[in-house]
């Protein structure tokens, strides 16, 4: 039951679950096992018998028990033979009892006697084939050596086609002699000569044909192609149904079937012609992008039962659908979806179409590019990941490199892996791998994982590549050792080799042990497991020794390996080991194994050379295909890496990014008309090899191939024995000129083509001579050029051989298309050779859509011209073009319908261009970077080819060419176009109109007769002394150029009062008058040469203009002299500071210290805060809070020995609007946020800004309305700022508020809403401050009349008296010393008419010296008002006594002790007390 070792890279793996020895069998076998003591009891019939062995004869040791029920079909049966009844006797269970461990063996017998009949009766059966299949081969040669009778191959069948559309009928017959055969329609026979344009029919080497053109409804019929010889005959039979297209008018069925049609047997479809109407081509794409490759097709039938199968192949191996590739079949479209590019999707492509006739395919490559390396100078990623050789515990990994040319080389690579369903990625080598394989250990048994790889160089490591399909870790020998025994058709077991062997203590030494796969990094050996190996699963520890040594040492001492596999890694390079296997259970150790004998440590593949002989061919116009020869070393060669790079640039740039096998690779995505060089590089897995020689450089262009085939054969002209032909030139020259043509023909009778020509036609008409009267034709041509004869064009229609005796012209001929755009195209045509009875005098065209039949006339009248520009075309569309030729007998026959031709403008689509050259010659010049290297400009004038090169020449250069006018004049008008031959279909047209040609021509005279160009014209400049300057400057002059300055007709020289100069090179020419007065008006002209080449500038000064310039010169002079002395570089002027202050700036030059400043308000002297600054020249006159007294004349003055100056400025009118917008602009920017204030009066709403005066505007709105200021709204401010009161605030006042700031430009806003919570607050706070301001009103108050202080001498009389005040009256109290004073005959109180107060001391003594006071009060309050009393005696000086002081004590000689004591507050204080 041993495993065959293969090598890793030859081995395919399958994944299998790695459950199927716990839970599949041991659930299976305790079912058995419980029901064979049931089963024991009967074994009297066969079925008792059988199922007696199916349930209870095996040991609980099986490994795995599978039921196969009547709708499975099992992995494999034993077939039944027909044989003896002894032999079927054998086959049956015998219906008897015994035990597993007893019978086993017998049942072994028996199984092995049934699989030796089984192999023997197949052999017998294949020979007995083989001899069959001999004996009929021979029988079939000697039949065909014989004459039989015709015999239908391939039958006919029937078709359903379109009105106006064509069927082809294909039948193969056989028979000997040659049958031939006959076609009938509806049992009539075919005759081709009466309707020879209608039927064609074709006979090639037994493959016959009939070919119905323009299909009617009069052609559904059954049709009958009847081959007879002279053994016999037979017929094949098939029916044509023609449907017309049911418009929405027309009943459903348009055609009816003939009445007399037999029933139709069912079609034998053989063949499905598949014709691709878009095809998918080389693509280009970046990793992680999405590529859709589609192919649309048209299948002949399309029949939804016989619908192809797509198959999509990359590098001939067939795509299976997955997450990487998505492939869709539907509706004749073919598509496959690469969701997410990587370069392992790089390759051919192939779609292959499967039907029962036989297979059509298509192929084009795909290239996907590297995607941004995540650190710059990265490599790319690698490719191609794949695992061999999967185990329980390892796996092997093998990849491609990528292909590096500008990066760093590549020096090693990490590998990844994860487990399946997860997303944690765990890096397997801790240092770069440098070979393209690695050996992944430490893999747990029966888990999946996927796995990646990163390569790496100096710069960083790549991205990672796509990960492999996920791989379990299992043992596929496991597989090998289960057997199935089959019962019946119902049951069968499965039975495990390890089972049979039992238990083995200790297990047999291993077997076979080799290495695999060397390295100078690992080695990987493999063995065969101990026979027998024994139910007990078994571990192997491996041992090394050096190579003569006999000291072995254990490699894997903790881990054991636990599958036949195991990589060896730390091992010395060069060196030379022996390994031995040891297998081990849980009965012991085996026995060493044999050793390997000598493993030398070290690559057995080494870098590979590179390709030689690298050589480019040319393919197409964007391609090469590069050869070379394979490199040297081809040992486990992984394929080439291709470079181009452009010629002179050493940029080298990928071909392919992935290796390909082959020593032949077609290079795209080149330039067309641009030199590349090319190199290879070789690929194995130890990496790439160093680069090949470059080949020699290569211009990419088309390859020189035979021209296609003409077409469009049109009849001209015909007499009795005659026929002109005509036809248009192939679409593709094949890379050279056309040098000629040869043209074929037959009767429509004859199946024999005939030369019509023996030498070349160089032109494309012919005329065909010795023809027939009255006979059908059919031409053909080949087109000839330098690489061959093209292929020949399709049939023409039959033409029949009869004079054209008409009045009308024949048909125009050779119809050509050019200058295809967007909504447009040009016609172009030959005139008829056939003219009729009178010349041709105009053409007209007609026009007919391809999904249409109608046709209708572009043009109104008949055109004159053999081209019309066809407009108003929809893009997109196709249409179909007929020209008819008009003569006096009217309109004669069409041209041939031309093919459809596609309105669309292509890419890069050029146009001529009209231009005058450096010498003046007027070109039209047109540019085509398509071209290849026969391609040839054809310049022509109304679309006629210039033959006349008397008054034109074309000069051509590479993929440029120009129309070059020699003597341009009116007679050139006109339209010129030009076309590329060997491109498909690149044209032009110009048309060269009067405004046109009249401009050019002037500039043609400019640059012939030169002028010299002027920077600026003549001018002039006062200088600062009213010297006048004129000066002019031009482009550019060598330094023989001069210059002439004329005023008046008369030439100035050089010379004191005129200063003349000329620099050459600026080109400044000028003249500086010292003395410019009433003498100098005049015309000024300078006048230019350099060479030929002249110019002239002039200005005139005469009447205002000189008047002006006087004026001016005039005015520096005298300003020349003012500054001589002191005086202003600056006038004064004004300027508003971010504080809002108003400051009058001006400055002062050439100053000294004597000289004197005086500022002035309307001629009132002022002195400002700040003295000039004789330094810097500053003076400022600073006006803070400006307003209206502000306005008036300023003015400074500067006086000194040198002169004075003076300096004004009217401060009003417009000067004081600015300054006020000024002001306005820097408040309303610094304006705050509106905010409430209540009052006594009302809620006042107010914003703080930085300054205010009444000239300012400011407004104020209401709900968008604008408020006045009334009794209701009181508008006003302060000096920082701007209020409005709502006095008596209603309901009605709440809203949203608006201040506005305007500035004489732009309006500053400020907004509030007094609503809700915010007026129901301020209205409370207005109520509080109302009532207060009423109690302040009517409190009691003093008014006046008391002193503050009173000196009086000693025994007169004191009285105080005041005015008081209060609603209602108050009430008076006197206080002395803040105690209420006692009133009696010396102290007396008065209140007269309730507001006259007073207080009379009679005999004052200085005991009434103190601090008196009256205290006036009411229920709203009041106050107290002091007034200090001094008393000295007579004769002493009067005391000095301070507001507020109280006089000192008179000293008693009795004190008495509450006079030291504080005097006690008054018990009638109040509040609101005033001191």
């Amino acid at each position: 039951m041993a495993t065959t070792i293969l090598p890793f890279y030859q081995r395919k793996h399958k994944h299998y679950g790695y459950d199927y020895r716990s839970l599949d069998s041991r659930s299976l076998v305790k079912k058995y096992t419980s029901k064979s003591s049931s089963t024991k009891r009967s074994s009297s019939s066969l079925e008792k018998s059988s199922s007696t062995l199916h349930a209870g004869k095996f040991s609980p040791c099986a490994k795995r028990v599978c039921h196969c029920f009547e709708e499975e079909v099992p992995e494999y049966t034993v077939p039944p033979f027909r044989g003896s009844e002894g032999e079927e006797e054998q086959v049956k269970p015998k219906a008897r009892e015994f035990l597993y461990g007893t019978k086993l063996r017998e049942m072994e017998n028996e199984i092995a006697k049934l699989r030796k009949s089984a192999h023997e009766r197949v052999d017998t059966m294949a020979l007995r084939r083989m001899e069959e299949e001999r004996a009929a081969v021979q029988r079939h040669v000697r039949e065909d050596t014989m004459c039989r009778a015709p015999e239908f191959l391939v039958r006919l069948r029937s078709h359903t086609v379109w009105e106006n559309s064509f069927v082809k009928l294909f039948c193969t017959v056989q028979g000997y002699p040659t049958p031939l055969v006959r076609w009938y329609k509806d049992d009539v026979y075919i005759d081709q000569t009466s309707e020879p344009a209608k039927y064609r029919m074709d006979s090639y080497y037994g493959v016959h044909s009939l070919e119905i053109n323009r299909c009617t409804t009069n052609d559904t019929a059954q049709y009958t192609a009847l081959a007879f010889n002279i053994h016999g005959e037979a017929a094949s039979n098939a029916t044509v149904i023609v449907k017309r297209f049911r418009g929405d008018d027309e009943p459903y069925h348009s055609v009816l079937l003939p009445l007399n049609l037999p029933l139709l047997s069912p079609p034998i479809f053989t063949h499905i012609d598949i014709q691709y109407s878009e095809k998918f081509g080389v693509s280009f794409g970046t990793e992680g992008e999405t590529l859709i490759l589609t192919c649309r097709m048209i299948l002949t039938p399309n029949l939804n039962l016989l619908q192809p199968e797509a198959v999509w192949y990359r590098d001939d191996v067939e795509i299976k659908k997955s997450k990487w590739a998505a492939m869709f079949y539907n509706d004749c479209t073919a598509t496959l979806t690469l969701p997410h590019l990587n370069k392992d999707d790089e390759g051919l492509y192939t779609l292959r179409l499967i039907t029962r006739g036989g297979i059509s395919q298509h192929s084009a490559y795909v290239f996907v590019r590297d995607a941004d390396a995540p650190v710059v100078g990265a490599p790319g990623a690698p490719m191609d990941v794949a695992f061999h050789d999967a185990n329980k515990d390892y796996v092997i990994l093998t990849w491609k490199p990528p292909n590096v040319t500008k990066e760093s080389p590549v020096f090693g690579y990490f590998v990844d892996r994860c487990e399946a369903g997860t997303d944690n990625w765990v890096q397997c080598n801790d240092a770069p791998v440098k070979i393209c394989k690695y050996p992944v250990t430490g893999l747990f048994e029966g888990r999946s994982y996927i796995f990646r790889v990163r390569a790496v160089n100096k710069s960083g490591i790549s991205r990672p590549s796509r990960a492999t399909d996920a791989v379990t870790a299992l043992d596929p020998a496991d597989l090998a050792r289960l057997q199935t025994f089959y019962f019946d058709e119902s049951r069968h077991i499965i039975v495990s080799q390890d089972d049979l062997e039992g238990d083995v203590k200790p297990p047999g030494k291993p077997a076979n042990i080799h290495v695999a796969e060397t390295s100078k990094n690992y080695i990987v050996l493999s063995w065969d497991p101990p026979e027998p190996r024994g139910r007990e699963p078994l571990k192997y520890y491996i041992e090394k020794t050096m190579a003569g040594s006999a000291s072995w040492q254990r490699v894997n001492q903790e881990i054991a390996a636990r599958s036949p596999r195991f990589a060896i890694f730390d091992l010395a390079e060069g060196k030379s080991y022996e390994f031995r296997v040891y297998a081990a259970n849980k009965f012991g150790l085996s026995e060493p194994s044999e050793s390997t004998g000598p493993v030398v440590v070290q690559e057995h593949i080494e870098i590979p050379s590179p390709p030689s002989d690298v050589r480019a061919a040319r393919n197409t116009k964007h391609s090469v295909v590069v050869h070379w020869i394979a490199s040297k070393t081809d040992k486990e060669l992984i394929g080439y890496y291709v470079d181009s790079c452009l010629l002179g640039t050493n940029d080298w740039q990928p071909c392919n990014h992935r290796p390909v096998k082959y020593t032949r690779f077609v290079v795209h995505g080149l330039k067309n008309g641009h030199k590349y060089m090319f190199r290879v590089k070789t690929v194995n897995a130890l990496g790439i090899s160093e680069v090949s020689q470059e080949s020699e450089p290569i211009l990419v262009q088309a390859a020189l191939t035979a021209p296609s085939s003409p077409y469009g054969i049109t009849l001209l002209d015909c007499t009795n024995n005659s026929m002109t032909l005509g036809w248009k030139v192939p679409r593709f020259t094949g890379g050279s000129d056309i040098i000629g043509y040869y043209m074929d023909h037959r009767e429509v009778t004859d199946l024999h083509w005939h030369e019509s020509n023996v030498k070349q036609i160089s032109g494309r008409v012919h005329k065909v001579e010795n023809l027939k009267e009255g006979s059908f034709y059919e031409f053909k041509v080949s087109a000839v050029n330098l690489g061959g004869v093209g292929i020949p064009s399709e049939s023409s229609r039959a033409f029949k051989c009869e004079a054209w005796t008409m009045s009308e012209p024949g048909p125009p001929y050779d119809m050509t298309f050019c200058e295809i755009r967007s909504n447009s195209l040009v016609i172009l045509w030959k005139a008829p050779i056939y003219t009729g009875s009178s010349p041709v005098s105009g053409y007209t065209v007609d026009i007919c859509e391809t999904s249409s039949e109608e046709w209708r006339t572009v043009t109104e009248k008949a055109v004159s011209t053999r081209y019309l520009k066809v407009t108003k075309l929809e893009e997109g569309h196709s249409y179909i073009f007929r020209v008819h030729a008009v003569n006096a007998a009217g309109q004669g026959r069409p041209s041939e319908p031309s093919e459809p031709v596609l309105i669309q403008v292509k890419p890069g689509t050029k146009e001529i261009t009209a231009g005058v050259d450096a010498e003046g010659n007027i070109y039209l010049n047109f540019e085509c970077h398509e071209m290849t290297d026969v391609s040839q400009f054809a310049w022509g004038k109304s679309y006629e080819e210039i033959t006349d090169f008397s008054k034109v020449h074309i000069e051509t250069e590479g993929d440029k060419s120009k129309l070059i006018f020699k003597h341009p004049d009116m007679s050139d008008l006109g339209t010129y176009s030009v076309a590329v031959s060997d491109t498909d279909g690149i044209s032009s047209s110009y048309v060269l109109e009067k405004e046109e040609l009249e401009r050019l021509m002037a500039l043609s005279h400019e640059i012939r007769h030169p002028t010299i160009p002027l920077k600026h014209e003549l001018s002039y400049e006062v200088f600062d002394k009213g010297e006048v300057r004129f000066w002019l400057q031009v482009e550019s002059v060598s330094p023989n150029a001069t210059c002439r300055f004329v005023v008046n007709d008369l030439e100035l020289a050089d010379s004191k009062e005129h200063r003349i100069t000329f620099d050459k090179s600026t080109g400044m020419i000028e003249m500086v008058m010292e003395q410019f007065t009433s003498k100098n008006e005049g015309t000024y002209t300078v006048q230019i040469e350099d060479g030929r080449a002249k110019n002239q500038s002039s200005i005139v000064l005469i009447g205002d203009a000189f008047k002006a310039a006087l004026a001016e010169a005039e005015f520096q002079r005298k300003e020349y002299l003012r500054k001589q002395g002191p005086h202003f570089s600056e006038y004064i002027h004004w300027h508003v500071t971010e504080d809002c202050e108003v400051e009058l700036r001006c400055k002062i030059a050439n100053t000294k210290k004597e000289t004197v400043f005086n500022w002035y308000k309307d001629s009132v002297t002022i002195v400002p805060e700040e003295p000039p600054n004789p330094q810097t020249g500053d003076c400022k006159l600073h006006i803070p809070e400006f307003s209206k007294k502000d306005m008036g004349e300023y003015k400074m003055t500067l006086k000194d020995d040198k002169g004075q100056d003076i300096t004004v400025l009217e401060v009003a009118g417009k000067v004081y609007e600015e300054i006020v917008h000024e002001l306005s602009k820097i408040s309303g920017l610094s304006a705050s946020e509106l905010k409430i204030k209540c009052t006594p009066e009302g809620i006042r709403i107010q914003s703080f800004l930085k300054y205010y005066m009444e000239d300012m505007k400011v407004f104020w709105y209401h709900k968008e309305s604008k408020i006045a200021s009334s009794e209701k709204m009181r508008i006003g401010g302060s000096s920082d700022q701007v209020w409005m009161q709502i006095c008596e605030p209603t309901d009605k006042d709440k809203g949203k508020y608006t201040m506005e700031i305007f500035d004489g430009k732009t309006s500053h806003k400020r907004y509030l809403d007094l609503s809700g919570e915010a007026y129901a607050e301020a209205y409370t706070e207005f109520q509080r401050l109302k009532a207060a301001a009423f109690a302040e009103k009517n409190r009691g108050k003093v008014l006046g009349g008391l002193p503050d202080v009173v000196t009086i001498m000693e025994g007169k009389t004191l009285s105080l008296t005041s005015t008081v005040f209060g609603d209602p009256t108050p009430d008076v109290t006197w206080l002395k010393n803040d105690k209420d004073l006692e009133l009696n005959d010396h102290h007396i109180a008065t209140l007269e008419q309730g507001k006259y107060a007073s207080l009379t001391i009679k005999g004052v003594t200085t005991e009434d010296s103190g601090k008196y006071g009256i205290n006036v009060r009411n229920k709203y309050g009041g106050e107290t008002i002091d007034v200090t009393v001094s008393v000295y005696k007579h004769g002493e000086e009067i005391p000095v006594i301070k507001r507020g002081v109280q006089p000192p004590p008179v000293q008693k000689t009795s004190p008495h002790a509450e006079a030291s004591q504080p005097a006690e507050p008054p018990k009638s204080s109040k509040v609101g007390r005033r001191k």
